[in-house]
């Protein structure tokens, strides 16, 4: 295998990412408009548990097929890193099979457990995606383990667009039943997305099937390694992934349960507490997620990329895909967690116009939820490492440390009157900010990388607060006259304009970086021309 940084499959799996991001904006907003948040909360509660049985199926072994398979094409042997995908994908598929019986036929045990008994059409609906997920998740892993991150994006985004499409035309189409069913349209688009996606990424395999078979042929096969070792291999890297994977989800499970009795415990009716919930994850929590699918790509990249190095002794390549990645993270992070700081009622009053007074109510939470952005993205891009690296026990125990604090915060916070929901989002960032700092310092520790200061965190933080200071600016001056909804797209666009240049004023960005990225050749011979008098 080549020399070969993450930066390529970054961007193409970020840029998929966005794609996605901005059809889920295309069903979250208008979903939200038409059901309320009465609809939400339903939504919310039937999604984080959908979540958590996604993340236990196909998040561990995924990445496991990804580093196992990077390895064995680092040194050539495409016959073995086949084979790990065969036999992933038949423990994927019984994997499954059980997360959809589990969900689907426990359903109405599951919302009771959350005193949200009218969620159940909706995790019913969600269910049948879990059928096909984890089909996708076997295709995905393999492709990204020989550093062909365009498969995962293609059906990323025919998976996203099916789901838009279809969760809210049967949300429309049910609305008259009540917010219980509309909700359950919803849901169901999950469904539908997933047997889409699947059908797509397996198309593209069936397409280069025969160019990955004379790959496999030319070689001179040596003994084959036992099917028990590569299932031992497996679950090695896959079991402690997974942990750390549902860690997250499983604090958000028990936020549902947390948040709804802790605002009826102090005076809000169920309704109350339900709408509330609603604010912060239906309406301010989507939007953190648009600059989390950025660090998401990076730290996917990371991982084969950082075996592969490692598996052929290159330490210094190592040492330099990490500082990187985590100078890569900060520059995606910083910029996104100002913007969001700083227009966040604005944002929120935009995206929500039919639904003015929760909107109003949610930008608060956006505020909090934005300022951790920062540590979400170190987070995902230095657990891309660790894992690349087989350390991928370091991340869960740091991640679990996190959510402990985030547990004991959001249980005390939201139990008092005036912070109420937004006790759960300071318990939210506070987890990252402790993972982050622990993931850094294991980092360090073990590829013994001392990252520029300067250069990794100052220079970006600079730039971000100059982009910040402007957007603020613009928008004070331009919303009495041309209103909120304009004032905010101009106020974004030239933050972007901003930030850009400002990286390359402070030097943030090298042309050796731009070079590497798609079309990076054409892109520093126009900056280049544009930096000529």
């Amino acid at each position: 295998m080549s020399r070969k940084t993450f930066l390529q499959g970054a961007v193409v799996l970020g840029a998929a990412g966005l794609v996605i991001k901005v059809l889920g904006a295309f069903f979250r907003i208008p979903l939200a408009n038409l059901i309320g948040d009465e609809g939400m909360g339903y939504y919310q509660t039937a999604y984080p548990i959908y979540v958590l049985f996604l993340v236990l199926s196909t998040s561990g072994i995924p990445i496991a097929i990804s580093k196992l398979v990077s390895e064995r094409t680092a040194i050539e042997d495409h016959y073995e890193a086949h084979r790990i995908f065969r036999i992933s994908f038949i423990l994927l598929f019984g994997i499954g099979i059980f997360s959809f019986t589990v969900v689907f036929f426990g359903a109405e045990l599951i919302v009771g457990w959350l005193k949200n008994p009218g969620a159940v059409y909706a995790m019913r609906a969600i269910a049948p995606a879990l059928l096909f997920v984890p089909v996708m998740a076997a295709y995905r892993g393999y492709f990204q383990g020989m550093q062909d991150m365009k498969p995962t994006a293609a059906s990323q985004i025919v998976e996203q667009f099916f789901r838009v499409a279809l969760g809210l035309g049967l949300a429309v189409l049910l609305i008259a039943q009540g917010p219980k069913f509309s909700a359950a349209g919803a849901t169901f688009g999950a469904a539908a997305g997933a047997v889409a996606g699947a059908a797509a990424i397996i198309a593209v395999y069936l397409r280069k099937r025969k160019h990955i078979k004379n790959k496999i042929n030319e070689e001179y096969r040596a003994k084959e390694e036992k099917t028990s070792a590569i299932l031992y291999k497996i679950f090695t890297i896959a079991i402690p992934v997974t942990i750390g994977a549902a860690i997250m989800p499983i604090m958000n499970a028990i936020d549902v349960a947390i948040v709804m009795r802790r605002l009826q415990d102090t005076g809000f009716s169920e309704a109350a507490a339900n709408s509330l919930y609603g604010q912060l994850t239906g309406m301010a929590a989507p939007l953190i997620n648009f600059p989390g699918v950025l660090s998401i790509a990076v730290a996917t990249s990371l991982v084969p990329a950082i075996a592969a190095a490692n598996e052929r002794g290159d330490t210094a390549f190592l040492k330099y895909n990490t500082e990187l990645g985590m100078r890569t993270a900060m520059l995606i992070g910083l910029p996104c967690a100002f913007g969001l700081m700083t227009l966040a009622e604005p944002i929120m009053t935009l995206l929500y116009p039919f639904q003015y007074d929760s909107a109003v109510n949610a930008a608060p939470n956006l505020f909090i939820l934005a300022f951790g952005i920062i540590f979400l993205s170190t987070v995902q891009t230095l657990t891309g490492v660790l894992q690349g690296l087989g350390r991928q026990t370091i991340p869960v125990v740091n991640l679990l440390i996190g959510g402990v604090f985030k547990i004991a915060i959001t249980f005390m916070l939201t139990g008092i009157p005036w912070i109420n929901v937004k006790g759960a989002a300071i318990g939210t960032v506070t987890a990252y900010i402790v993972a982050s700092a622990l993931n850094m310092a294991a980092v360090e520790k073990y590829t013994g990388t001392r990252f520029n200061k300067k250069l990794t965190f100052l220079k970006p933080l600079l730039s971000a607060f100059v982009m910040s200071a402007i957007v603020a600016l613009v928008y004070f001056l331009i919303s009495h006259i041309l209103g909120n909804s304009m004032a905010v797209l101009i106020a974004v666009g030239t933050g972007a304009a901003v930030y850009g240049a400002m990286l390359f004023a402070t030097r943030s960005i090298t042309q050796e970086e731009i070079a590497k990225l798609p079309k990076g050749e054409k892109l520093l011979a126009l900056w280049r021309k544009v930096r000529k008098p």
